[in-house]
């Protein structure tokens, strides 16, 4: 009897107009549901792509909807050549979304026989038909219709973001709102909705919008030359959203070579031209069928059943050969090319000299000098070549040949903007790269955002280029950060020296990790508290302490003391001293709280971007 009193209410709730039941507080659309609820096919927008969301939705859109929200979006046929209802003709674009509905309950027609598809649809309407698709019964709803049916619709979070009466009809913003809401909510049986479709959730318990958009994602594809990215797509180039390596960017943007990816329902696409090019020196786990190979130094994963071939034993490319490598956006190779098809520039410094030895396709031992090079992109690659470490070199690959040569400094001054945006005049490029380095070959990639507010002198830029727009595009500078070294505590320092003879003792932490460091003829003239440790060759080459300072509070961004702020690193170390002994602690555990007496070191070695509190130690009150 309740279930035959339900499928009644629930066809009374399309027509009738009783008592008027609001739904929760209005709220805009935001991206992360529009982009949901596109990627999932459940609302589309029009040929350009708009989504027209202040439009109210009809009885027929919304059966669509329904439809695509459910585990039965596949089993539509469009070709249904039944009379369902008396004003829908057999051949209408929406009968097989119909006939699903019909056949699960979820939407049912009128008492007349009557579907009426071009009436809007109204919030009572699409709360009844979202909680039949929910599973709900009448055993789920215990009171009076409509008004327990609409209390359960908001009790669920159904109607979150929906500010409509019962009898309100709906737009398309709020159907975004309400499928979003639909793929969160619990399901009869106590899982939640999106779950139960297969879909996966994030730690939030939500629908995961990141998944969802690699499930429906087409490529990789490579752009070759001579095509027209706009005329490969499967939807028009209005209204297109393009992110190139990460960045916002257009259609027109896409050059030969590049490496891309679309989403038809999102029309979004991906371009990426991350490139590796070097000699082939290995495969792995043989060349019969490899799944990685050594390219310049460095192994890449490979990522398409082509480029396997391509590297493999019966492809065009043999060990010895100068490639390069197209990469896709998880780093792994789509494609290879021979590494003269396309010219590549990299910019950097040496980080060390040795010999490489590899077997070339014929089995012979080669053995060639090289260098490795930690270009402004952060990856470090080995070419043939013999040049002092520390040197500030380009590396250009042409006509299947890589040359490394020795780069004249290039100076460059001024402030850094609050935003990060700017250095002097001159504006950073998107995806600027920025690599700090010294004289030992250390390096270190830094983003723009880094160096915001500081003022470089002309002795922290080594080298700079600008784009075709004059923009910095890449920057390399001379210590300037004092980020390439370790910092840490030294909990237990020793040093004595008898005559000529010396010995030393220290015991330190650096991120956690304890270590000891002893010496029987140098003294680094270091005691207990924060220190810099510099290593060369692996090994520790200098120990000196770090700026101490007795703070009042810290926060997330800042060590205080009484009036005046010193800016935290990143990479900031924080540990409590507990009976004598240390153990490093989140720094939330410490901040804004006043039961701690805190003790901060920071550097203050000169450099121009750097000051910043490295270590903190703090004890708790008695």
């Amino acid at each position: 009897m309740k279930k035959r009193l339900l499928s009644a209410a629930l066809a009374i709730c399309l027509t009738a107009s009783l008592l008027s039941v609001t739904a929760a507080a209005s709220q805009s659309v935001t991206d992360t549901q529009e982009q949901t609820v596109r990627v999932l096919g459940i609302i589309n927008g029009d040929a350009a792509g708009n989504m027209n969301l202040s439009e109210n939705v009809t009885r027929a859109q919304f059966v669509k909807m329904l439809v695509a929200a459910s585990a039965y979006k596949d089993d539509v046929d469009e070709d249904v050549n039944v009379l369902l209802f008396r004003d829908v003709a057999v051949n209408y674009w929406a009968s097989g979304y119909m006939k699903v509905a019909v056949e699960h309950g979820w939407l049912t027609g009128y008492a007349d026989g009557t579907f009426r598809p071009g009436n809007s649809v109204t919030l009572q309407a699409a709360a009844a038909a979202t909680l039949r698709l929910l599973g709900y019964t009448s055993d789920d709803v215990s009171s009076l219709f409509p008004t327990a049916l609409m209390k359960k619709f908001t009790a669920l979070g159904l109607g979150d973001g929906v500010s409509k009466a019962r009898t309100e009809n709906l737009t398309r913003g709020d159907c975004v709102n309400i499928f979003y809401n639909l793929m969160n909510a619990a399901s009869a049986d106590g899982s939640v909705y999106a779950q139960s479709l297969g879909y996966a959730l994030n730690s939030a318990g939500k629908i995961d919008y990141t998944s969802l958009v690699t499930a429906d994602m087409k490529g990789p594809f490579v752009l070759a030359s001579g095509e027209d990215l706009t005329s490969l797509l499967p939807f028009s180039s209005g209204n297109v959203t393009v992110y190139k390596d990460g960045s916002a960017s257009t259609l027109a943007s896409a050059n030969t070579y590049d490496v891309y990816y679309y989403n038809k329902n999102l029309r979004t696409v991906w371009l990426y031209d991350t490139k590796a090019t070097g000699t082939y020196t290995a495969a792995s786990p043989s060349r019969v069928a490899p799944t990685a190979v050594t390219v310049a130094g460095n192994s890449y994963t490979i990522g398409t059943s082509s480029a396997a071939y391509q590297l493999s034993a019966m492809g065009g490319f043999a060990l010895g050969d100068t490639v390069t490598l197209l990469l896709g956006m998880d780093g792994t190779i789509v494609d290879v090319i021979p590494a003269g098809v396309t010219d590549t520039t990299y910019y950097g410094v040496v980080t060390s000299t040795q010999t490489s030895s590899y077997t070339d396709s014929t089995g012979k031992a080669v053995s060639v000098k090289t260098d490795s090079v930690a270009c402004t992109d952060g990856v470090v690659r080995e070419y043939p070549g013999s040049v002092s470490v520390g040197t500030l070199v380009s590396v250009v690959t042409s006509g299947g040949t890589a040359k490394i040569t020795n780069l004249s400094s290039k100076s460059l001054s001024g402030k850094i903007n609050e935003a990060g945006t700017k250095l002097g005049t001159l504006n950073f490029a998107d995806n600027a790269e920025i690599l700090d380095t010294n004289s030992n070959g250390d390096y270190l990639r830094v983003y723009p955002l880094r160096l915001a507010s500081y003022t470089l002198s002309g002795d922290d830029v080594r080298y700079y280029t600008l784009d075709e727009d004059g923009n910095i595009s890449r920057l390399v500078l001379s210590d300037t950060t004092g980020d390439l070294y370790s910092y840490g505590l030294i909990t237990k320092a020793t040093e004595a020296s008898y005559g000529t003879s010396v010995s030393s003792y220290y015991e330190y932490i650096i991120n956690g990790i304890p270590g000891v460091e002893t010496s029987s003829n140098t003294l680094y003239s270091a005691s207990t508290g924060g220190a810099i440790f510099r290593y060369k060759d692996g090994a520790i080459s200098s120990i000196k302490n770090l700026k101490s300072m007795t703070i009042t509070s810290v926060n997330n961004l800042y060590a205080v003391k009484g009036s005046e702020q010193y800016l935290l690193s990143q990479t900031v170390q924080v540990y409590q001293k507990v009976d004598g002994a240390y153990q490093q602690i989140n720094l939330t555990a410490i901040a804004g709280s006043d039961q701690y007496t805190l003790q901060a070191w920071y550097d203050d070695f000169g450099y121009d971007a750097g000051g910043l509190v490295r270590v903190i130690v703090a004890t708790l009150k008695d």
